[in-house]
């Protein structure tokens, strides 16, 4: 990600500001995709533009007062539902849709915070207590996640939106708080009047995290929980969710490194239900440097489907 910092003269202009700077960073990605359906299968190009903008401004009291917004366009000749997780890292997966043809092209709803210390509350287009729970999305699966069957959370709960045209997600209200080891989340919404938290601890290199959601919508996500860390030579995270009556899933995950510049990853996942299958998958990236790398994967979906792709991305 590469700072940019506005001229000492317009920081002088602006009475009372300590400090301000404005962020820009993101990432492209093209390749192939590949589905294997029962109505048939289709290889199709996609790709994906990312700009992201982080503006900042602290207060002669030390307070951060800051937003985050972003700049999308999906292309794709197939019609596509992924969730794709945790916003607040930039790089990893996020949005709702990517339809046929150019989507999503345009400025996302904004995320609003103000930060001091260990606390920070956001309003807006949250992030979401559950989606940024440690250890849901323990792998980042080929160019585009392959439908995210690994996420234990299936999705049903706030999030931040990266979606064009004033995507404004769950426009809601989050606090979160951090000290040493001890993270806790907690974000409200009119969405089904979700009301969601986790509670997460790192122990000997370790990270546990219990989450819970309330909401009107019996297919919300209730109970979720995981534990991740280093076991010899891979990263591993078990993962489980009570996801109402879409049904538990249970995940496991890991990640080796094949050598100096590539990793594998793999994963196993059952979910509870009618028509619902094991999932599995394994995936490669390869660092070319600069940013750049070399990914794809292949996944058999809870409901039968495979998915395939390969491509290159770039971070900037």
């Amino acid at each position: 990600m590469k700072k940019v910092l506005f001229a000492t003269t317009a920081l002088v202009a602006t009475a009372g500001v300590a400090a301000a700077d404005v962020t820009f960073g993101g990432y492209g990605r093209f390749g192939v995709l590949y589905n294997d359906t029962a109505a048939g299968d289709s290889t199709d190009v996609t790709s994906r533009f990312r700009l992201q903008i982080d503006a900042t401004a602290e207060s002669d009291a030390g307070v951060v007062f800051g937003a985050r917004a972003r700049i999308q366009q999906n292309n794709s000749d197939e019609q596509q539902s992924i969730n794709e997780g945790p916003d607040n890292v930039l790089g990893t997966a996020d949005d709702f849709a990517e339809n046929a043809g150019p989507a999503g092209t345009g400025i996302n709803g904004v995320r609003f915070f103000a930060r001091t210390g260990g606390f920070e509350v956001g309003v807006g287009n949250i992030f979401g207590a559950l989606e940024s729970m440690p250890g849901q999305y323990p792998i980042d699966l080929g160019l585009t996640g392959l439908g995210y069957d690994y996420t234990a959370f299936d999705g049903n709960g706030d999030a931040y939106s990266s979606g064009g045209n004033g995507a404004a997600g769950s426009n809601g209200v989050e606090v979160m708080y951090s000290a040493g080891d001890l993270s806790v989340h907690v974000s409200a919404s009119d969405v089904n009047d979700r009301v969601a938290g986790y509670v997460a601890y790192t122990w000997s290199g370790w990270t546990f995290a219990v989450g819970g959601q309330d909401s009107d919508d019996a297919g919300d996500t209730e109970f979720t929980a995981t534990a991740g860390g280093s076991f010899g030579i891979a990263d591993v995270t078990l993962a489980f969710a009570d996801n109402g009556t879409n049904g538990d899933r249970v995940v496991l995950a890991g990640r080796f490194d094949v050598g100096a510049a590539t990793d594998v990853e793999v994963y196993v996942a059952d979910q509870d239900g009618a028509g619902n299958d094991t999932g599995y998958g394994v995936d490669f990236n390869h660092d070319l440097g600069g940013g750049v790398s070399l990914r794809g994967g292949v996944a058999h979906r809870f409901n039968g489907d495979d998915r395939a792709d390969m491509g290159v991305r770039f971070n900037f």
